[in-house]
C-alpha cells in the first residue's frame, strides 16, 4: 500500500468481480488479488448440493457479496416470506460483506398466486411507490438482520406518474428506510443514451456524444448524498449506433465512458466498494481480473493524488497564515 509517511496511507476501496459458474474452477485454482466476489443469491437457495460445496470452498479464498434479484422491493405485493427466509438462510451461512437487490417491481398476484415477473421492472418515482419500497426494504432488513443496498435500474420503459427524479427518489428511500445504494454506473450511461428514444424524440445525447452522456450521469450522481452510497457496479454492454436502443447485457469490457464516470464517482463518494460485472460472452478469468485491476489502478490514482495534495494544501495555508 502506498504511503507518504508512517501515519498517512491511501484508503482504497474493496475491489471485486461477479463470479459466474464458468469461472468457479478458476476462482478455486487461480486465486486472484481481489477483495471479494459477488454471486447471485437465488442460485444458492437450495439447502445443499454441489453449488454450496463449491461456494463454501471459494469463501475460504474470498469474502462473499450476495446480489439478489427476487425481492422486488418496489412491488405492491410483497415478496413471499419464503423468499426472505431463503435469503436469510444464505446470509447466515456465508456472512456476506455486502447484500443487495434492486429498486424494481417484480411481484404480482396472478390467478390467486404470487408470481415473479422474471424481470426487473421500473416503478414510477412518486410518493406511493416510495411508501411501498420503504415498507418492503424495512421488512427485508428486519428479517435479514442487516442493512441492504438497493441498485438503480437500467430501465427500458418509462412509467407515467413520476413526481421525483430517480436520484431524489432513491435518496428519500435511504433516508426513510435506513438502506444504502448500490449505484450501477453503466445503468446511468445506458439510461442517458436511451432517454430520448423512450420519449420518441430522437435528439442528443447520442452514444457518440460522450461529453453530454457523462454530463447527465454526473448530474445524477451529484444529487445523491455521499453517505447513502455503499457500493458501485461497473459493467460493459454491446455498443450501438446513434438512434439505436442500448441493452445492458453485461457482455463487454467496461467502456471508456464508464471508467471516466468511475473516477468521478470515487472523487465524489470516496473509497466505495466496487464490483465488475460480466454476465454474457464471458471472458477468461484473467481478462475479468484485468478489469478489476483497472478499477484498482484508477482508485490508487484518485486517492494517492488526493493524499499527496493534503500536506501541500496544509503548507500553503500555513504560509498564508505566516504572511498575515
Amino acid at each position: 500500500m502506498f504511503s507518504l509517511n508512517e501515519e498517512a496511507t491511501v484508503n482504497l476501496p474493496l475491489i471485486g468481480v461477479g463470479l459466474r459458474h464458468h469461472h468457479f474452477e478458476d476462482a478455486l485454482n487461480s486465486p486472484a488479488n481481489i477483495d471479494f466476489i459477488e454471486v447471485h443469491a437465488e442460485n444458492f437457495f437450495a439447502n445443499g448440493g454441489a453449488s454450496h460445496a463449491v461456494l463454501s470452498d471459494i469463501s475460504q479464498h474470498y469474502s462473499i457479496s450476495l446480489h439478489a434479484t427476487s425481492l422486488g422491493l418496489g412491488s405492491a405485493l410483497p415478496a413471499p416470506q419464503e423468499q426472505l427466509e431463503q435469503l436469510t438462510n444464505l446470509v447466515e451461512r456465508y456472512q456476506p460483506i455486502l447484500l443487495s437487490d434492486h429498486a424494481c417491481f417484480s411481484w404480482a398476484e396472478v390467478s390467486g398466486t404470487s408470481t415473479h415477473a422474471g424481470d426487473l421492472l421500473p416503478v414510477p418515482f412518486n410518493d406511493e411507490s416510495l411508501h411501498i419500497m420503504v415498507t418492503n426494504v424495512k421488512r427485508a432488513q428486519q428479517q435479514l438482520g442487516r442493512q441492504i443496498l438497493v441498485e438503480n435500474l437500467s430501465a427500458y420503459i418509462e412509467l407515467p406518474g413520476s413526481t421525483y427524479r430517480e436520484a431524489e427518489f432513491l435518496a428519500k428511500l435511504c433516508l426513510q428506510s435506513g438502506c444504502k445504494l448500490l449505484i450501477d454506473l453503466n445503468n446511468l450511461i445506458v439510461n442517458a443514451i436511451n432517454q430520448p428514444l423512450l420519449n420518441f424524440v430522437p435528439k442528443t445525447p447520442s452514444p457518440s456524444d460522450q461529453a453530454s452522456i457523462l454530463a447527465l450521469a454526473k448530474q445524477w450522481l451529484n444529487r445523491i448524498p455521499a453517505e447513502y452510497v455503499g457500493e458501485i457496479h461497473l459493467a460493459g454492454c454491446t455498443p450501438v449506433e446513434d438512434g439505436e436502443f442500448m441493452i445492458d447485457d453485461h457482455s463487454q469490457p467496461v467502456s471508456d465512458t464508464v471508467w471516466h464516470l468511475y473516477r468521478y464517482a470515487l472523487q465524489r463518494f470516496g473509497p466505495i466498494a466496487t464490483l465488475v460485472e460480466w454476465d454474457e460472452n464471458l471472458p477468461s478469468w484473467d481478462t475479468l481480473i484485468g478489469e478489476a485491476e483497472k478499477a484498482k489502478a484508477i482508485a490508487e490514482d484518485v486517492f494517492s493524488t488526493a493524499l499527496l495534495a493534503e500536506p501541500l494544501n496544509t503548507n500553503i495555508e500555513h504560509l498564508a497564515g505566516d504572511k498575515s
